[in-house]
């Protein structure tokens, strides 16, 4: 054996992504969302890509994507839910009735009371978290299978709500109300820009403080460039997103009937912006919470837990049964919200809300990146993937094409999705 010392063999090199520690699963879902805007605003001669669709697409998708952050959990504890869509109708119905029948019958309070937009919602709430816990105890207490439970939800609670009405259209709803919806709620301009701000704060403070969090531990840490990098590309992200919205001009006409509502007359050459809409905030709301909610909190610990092996958690004395009620309580909650979003965008209730909603929240955290086996999920993701295909239909409504084919589409997409993830997921080691 020879005595000369053998040199140290030389560390493997990183790439780009790995030393970046990209997530290349997103990276592809945002490309790939680049490419379908892109796509679409060539063969729309630009118009898919104008501060006019931006702004409705943005509100169009809000509902959807608010359930779909609840179908994260669902779908991570293994579970499935096809009532959400049925759900919303109910808990929408339940909130129109109390706005126009019960309120101004019971207590004499007419529309546009400042007591009936919060008494409603609060009602609206109550009934979507009360069904979703019953959902959830058939399911963990009574072991009758999720996909089992919903389905009837679904035929059950799509009824309901037409009982509630009597099968008719209840509208117009409360002035308050409707500022959920998009149009009719905005933060304006200087809010929007203020707002904008703020979050690009926020986010350059979130990655700073992670950064320091994971050198004070020993973790690898990314080059302070590429941090840098990362916060001017997401405030660059920000600050297009809002300036894109408050270049969507409010029509003259609206002008000046909210000038003549103050008793004003309008400036001559006045134009603004309708800005943030509320109905987003309140989907940013939802992302920042349920994703604390997954990443910070032990009952998001539990349920990736629960998902990724159901049997080692429940050894481990995690309570999966109360577990999956709070789930369901969760995903109910949710679709309450969507319902007043939903509802206000249309400013009525009508029997066909949440038509198919089930099946378009279900695709969206799936092309998310969530996981149908369970344990595997991304609250950002099923946003991302609500936004995709909310794209896709909008850009084909846009060219022309029927609705049966629009449907054909959305859904080879899902397959192709989740075909992709396993071929993804099989190459990566199963992350």
């Amino acid at each position: 054996m020879s005595d000369t010392a053998r040199p140290a063999a030389a560390p493997p090199r990183r790439g780009l992504l790995e030393t970046l520690q990209i997530d290349t699963r997103l990276l592809g879902m945002i490309g790939a969302f680049v490419v379908l805007c892109l796509a679409f605003n060539l063969v729309t001669d630009g118009r898919f890509l104008t501060p006019r669709n931006v702004f409705n697409l943005t509100i169009q998708t809000v509902s959807v994507a608010i359930m779909a952050t609840g179908m994260v959990f669902i779908i991570v504890t293994r579970h499935i839910d096809l009532s959400v869509g049925a759900l919303l109708a109910t808990c929408s119905a339940a909130m129109a009735v109390t706005q126009t029948i019960a309120l101004p019958q019971m207590l004499g309070l007419p529309l546009g009371h400042p007591a009936i937009a919060p008494v409603s919602i609060v009602v609206g709430l109550a009934v979507g978290t009360l069904i979703g816990a019953i959902h959830g105890w058939m399911v963990g207490y009574l072991t009758i299978p999720a996909f089992i439970v919903t389905l009837g939800g679904l035929l059950v609670w799509r009824n309901v709500a037409w009982y509630l009405t009597s099968g008719q259209t209840i509208g117009p709803l409360d002035p308050t109300f409707q500022l959920f919806g998009g149009t009719n709620g905005t933060l304006g301009e200087f809010w929007s820009w203020v707002l904008a701000g703020l979050a690009v704060l926020a986010a350059a403070w979130a990655i700073f403080n992670g950064r320091r969090a994971r050198q004070a531990h020993g973790f690898p840490v990314k080059p302070l460039w590429a941090e840098a990098a990362l916060t001017a590309i997401i405030a660059a992200a920000i600050l297009g997103f809002v300036a894109t919205l408050n270049a969507y001009q409010i029509p003259a006409n609206r002008l000046r009937q909210m000038f003549a509502a103050r008793g004003e007359a309008m400036p001559e050459g006045y134009a603004a912006g309708f800005g943030l809409p509320i109905s987003v905030l309140v989907l940013i709301v939802v992302a920042v919470v349920m994703t604390v909610i997954a990443r910070k909190t032990r009952f998001g610990r539990y349920v990736f837990a629960t998902g990724g092996n159901p049997d080692a958690a429940e050894l481990s004395g995690i309570n999966t049964r109360m577990l999956t009620v709070k789930v369901f309580a969760l995903m109910g909650f949710l679709c309450a919200l969507s319902a007043v979003v939903a509802s206000a965008r249309l400013t009525f209730h009508s029997n066909d809300i949440g038509t198919l909603d089930e099946l378009r929240v279900i695709a969206a955290a799936v092309i998310g990146g969530t996981a149908l086996a369970g344990g595997i999920g991304t609250i950002w993701g099923a946003i991302l993937g609500a936004l995709i295909m909310q794209s896709l239909q909008s850009g084909m409504a846009m060219v022309g094409v029927d609705a049966p084919l629009q449907n054909i589409v959305v859904g080879s997409v899902l397959v192709a999705a989740v075909l992709i993830d396993i071929i993804y997921r099989r190459r990566t080691g199963g992350r």
